[in-house]
């Protein structure tokens, strides 16, 4: 088994970081956090999902609210 002892999203899903952090701080505290559209128009989980896959920049910022919010 392939061990990643140095990355704090070893074993999330992305889905999984969306959700927690959408019930954290709803759709309007993601987007005033991250201003991408996905988190203001007609947010949903699934068209979230669905952007984040095909964009590594916000990819990127998502993990990392993720992590200060919720291990640091």
């Amino acid at each position: 088994m392939n061990q990643q002892p140095n990355n704090p999203l070893h074993g999330l899903t992305l889905e999984k970081i969306v959700t927690q952090l959408h019930a954290h701080y709803g759709w309007d505290g993601l987007y005033y956090r991250i201003k991408i559209n996905c988190f203001d128009n007609d947010p949903s989980i699934k068209s979230s999902l669905k952007f984040l896959r095909k964009t590594q920049w916000a990819r990127d910022k998502v993990e990392q609210l993720y992590i200060n919010t919720f291990l640091k």
